[in-house]
């Protein structure tokens, strides 16, 4: 095949945090970086638009300032509401992690990531929507074909390296024949902003076990809720269903979410159409490494795009970023060496070190999915568990992932000891 001029030493497609991570960093290590986005900025993506201390990390990593006078509303832990309490739970005082939670909605938060992956020096092109691989003849991928602009002009893009980071959808590696695997768990999430000025400014993320229509009583619904708010004047107030559940597929999940609402307090502004601010939207979360290999024939994938989703909590941008990262300093490190075996040897510590990272972690949280996906089994947990703060700490770090890896305290010890026996997916 005759050689081709490359576009940039590494192409990533989409621009959400998992790419604009992988981004930044690769920019920030002095790699040729061509950020492709099918979208314009700013858009709306379907999210709790909540993030955990985890997450924090990360944004602090780039760069972000995230204090409140930068437009970040600052939360102190979860506020978990089953089994008839209602328990607030600080986030841990840990090394490795910030002591705070923050909450902004995906119109701008994707823009803010993108636009810092740019400061960095990664060239940000917009209105472009991948449409598959360029593959050479040995069927390794040296770039992607895309349509571009509103005309959808046929282009193509050159790099020794992709990195896929196009979402749960996984249109990229689809089109190289990797398929979801259907062992894994997978959760369907709908979300709706309500103006509430009873809730909008609240210092804590509100997680509900148990959801209950009007008719109260033993009509308990499928799924787990939350409340989250924006300081705005609104909430984001959604619902998840695992697929573990009996309703997995089975439910009209935008119904399921009105019932629920129905029987909050009238002065929350979420019983009234009225207040809305916005159609319900849904989305899947790809758990547990439900696409794999994360690395093969040139091309790493981050985030969604590799279904790196958390089983325990439903968290998804926190490890699309860090899956970012970590991809970026492989990525570095197999650039300069020569292409070839020396290269791909370099590649491949990219699945092996995030089955080293999460892998044990994710085995826990496919068999805490198909626990609590058993009605009897919720129930019980949440009326003996809730009502020992003690037990319900120790839960929050382990749903979290929030522990010191060296050192900490004894519930961090238990937490790590059982990730490291656990075999990993």
């Amino acid at each position: 095949m005759t050689a081709v001029e490359h576009d940039a030493d590494v192409i990533v497609v989409g621009a959400g945090p998992g790419g604009s991570a992988t981004a930044y960093h690769l920019a920030r290590h002095g790699a040729r970086v061509l950020l492709l986005e099918k979208t314009e900025f700013p858009r709306e993506k379907v999210c709790g638009d909540g993030l955990t201390p985890r997450a924090v990390r990360q944004l602090i990593r780039m760069g972000v300032d995230t204090s409140p006078e930068a437009g970040w509303l600052h939360n102190r832990g979860l506020r978990v509401i089953g089994g008839g309490v209602r328990l607030e739970l600080d986030w841990p005082d840990l090394a490795s992690f910030p002591n705070y939670g923050l909450v902004r909605t995906r119109l701008d938060f994707d823009q803010l990531l993108a636009e810092r992956a740019v400061a960095a020096g990664a060239v940000l092109r917009t209105g472009v929507n991948v449409t598959g691989p360029v593959l050479d003849d040995d069927g390794r991928v040296t770039g992607v074909q895309a349509e571009v602009g509103e005309e959808k002009a046929l282009g193509t893009f050159h790099a020794p390296l992709v990195v896929a980071a196009d979402g749960v959808s996984g249109r990229f590696p689809l089109a190289l024949g990797l398929a979801k695997r259907e062992d894994r768990p997978i959760g369907v999430a709908v979300r709706r902003y309500y103006r509430s000025p009873a809730k909008h400014d609240d210092d804590y993320l509100e997680s509900w076990l148990e959801l209950r229509s009007k008719e109260g009583g033993d009509n308990l619904l499928p799924g787990y809720g939350w409340i989250f708010g924006l300081g705005d004047g609104r909430v984001n107030v959604g619902l998840g269903v695992l697929n573990s559940s009996s309703a997995f597929g089975k439910t009209n999940y935008r119904r399921l979410l009105t019932d629920w609402l129905a029987n909050t307090p009238a002065d929350w502004g979420m019983t009234d159409e009225a207040n809305a601010d916005g159609p319900i939207l849904g989305a899947a979360l790809p758990m547990g490494f439900n696409r794999v290999p994360h690395y093969t024939r040139g091309v790493l994938l981050v985030g969604d795009s590799g279904g790196m989703v958390n089983p325990f909590n439903g968290e998804g941008i926190a490890y699309a970023m860090e899956s970012g990262e970590l991809a970026a300093e492989i990525a570095v490190q197999a650039l300069a060496r020569p292409a070839g075996a020396d290269r791909e040897r370099a590649l491949h510590a990219y699945p092996a070190e995030l089955k080293a990272r999460f892998g044990g972690y994710y085995r826990l949280g496919g068999i805490f999915v198909k626990l609590i996906g058993r009605p009897e089994v919720m129930r019980m947990a949440t009326k003996h568990g809730m009502p020992h703060p003690t037990l319900m700490r120790f839960v929050l770090k382990l749903l979290a992932n929030l522990t010191d890896p060296r050192g900490g305290d004894a519930m961090d010890r238990v937490i790590n000891a059982m990730t490291k026996v656990a075999p990993a997916v």
